[in-house]
């Protein structure tokens, strides 16, 4: 089966309603928002777009002026490639659950969701085994992602209101997304990166700061210094994909491990033999997801989850850190 035949979109079933005076005068648009507020203001003007939306049988434009006797339909539409997400049983490392939401630790090595190379063992897999329900929301739920190899937080929507809502912060930036990180060279001190990000011009696996690609802002604030190392956090303002990475790179501060944004760099002079082994095979970026902020979809008050960086990354930092005291 090919990736176009993959994607095909699904039909499921119609949803009637009859409108009345009190939408009258309305745009369609902002009528089908008001009688589904379930689904997202794109997704439900992509129905329209796509002839899924009728009014007395017959296709609209999204400013169709209602008159407040039509008969509405809605045809629901899910995507084949969701449909075949299959549940696995992948063990998750859950924060915190209640009937909304979901937070969870992603490990190093778990991809997110479906893709290309990617039909199984992701987290989107193990959330389908975790919890049946969330088949009945886009993704399992997943509002937000993180590379294969980034560690730590993310949010999982329960259910469709939470998932538009959380996706409105997320568009509106309101979600605060704190990162920690230990990079190569030594900073004098924090700052923001506000460069444009877009697909690298050779290379289409990576990204790049382009001056044509979507605005990016990421700030950051030195940790720790070492002799040739900082321990940093991050704060995204923006999502882009590879934000860190590339951003981190563009400062000549690249984060250790990277295999793709990194390139080579110079080890502490003189240092121990455990500390240059530690450095060579550490394959991952080291990059961890620690403290994720939201109003919660239920109660509309701020919640704040953290997660300690992992074993990998602790272990480097007491590398670094036992080589300043030695060479410092």
């Amino acid at each position: 089966m090919s990736e176009q035949q993959n994607e095909k979109r699904v039909l499921d079933q119609a949803v009637v309603k009859q409108l009345t005076e009190e939408h009258a005068g309305q745009r369609l648009d902002v009528v089908l928002v008001k009688l589904f507020p379930e689904y997202s203001r794109s997704r439900l003007k992509l129905w329209i777009e796509q002839g899924q939306v009728l009014l007395n049988g017959k296709t609209v434009k999204p400013k169709t002026k209602i008159a407040g006797d039509e008969e509405l339909q809605l045809w629901v539409q899910t995507i084949a490639s969701e449909e075949r997400c299959i549940a696995e049983d992948i063990p998750i490392d859950i924060v915190h659950q209640d009937e909304a939401i979901i937070v969870i630790n992603k490990p190093a090595g778990l991809v997110v969701h479906q893709a290309a190379g990617h039909y199984s063992g992701t987290l989107q897999n193990a959330l389908l085994y975790f919890d049946a329900s969330l088949e009945a929301v886009p993704r399992a739920g997943i509002v937000h992602r993180l590379d294969k190899d980034t560690t730590g937080l993310m949010v999982v929507a329960r259910t469709l209101s939470a998932h538009k809502y959380l996706v409105d912060q997320i568009q509106k930036h309101e979600i605060i997304r704190q990162y920690q990180a230990l990079v190569y060279g030594v900073m004098t001190g924090g700052g923001m990166v506000d460069q444009p990000i877009g697909r690298h011009p050779r290379d289409r696996i990576k990204m790049a700061v382009r001056e044509n690609g979507r605005q990016a802002v990421t700030h950051y604030r030195l940790l720790q210094r070492f002799r040739e190392h900082c321990h940093i956090k991050v704060q995204l303002e923006t999502g882009r994909t590879h934000q860190i990475r590339v951003h981190m790179s563009h400062l000549r501060h690249p984060i250790v491990g990277d295999p793709v944004y990194s390139g080579r760099h110079r080890n502490p002079a003189g240092a121990q033999a455990e500390l240059l082994e530690y450095l060579q095979k550490f394959k991952r970026q080291a990059l961890h997801a620690w403290r994720l902020s939201f109003v919660h979809p239920l109660h509309d008050e701020q919640v704040t989850y953290e997660a300690p960086l992992p074993d990998d990354m602790q272990q480097l930092i007491t590398l670094l850190q036992a080589d300043l005291q030695t060479n410092g």
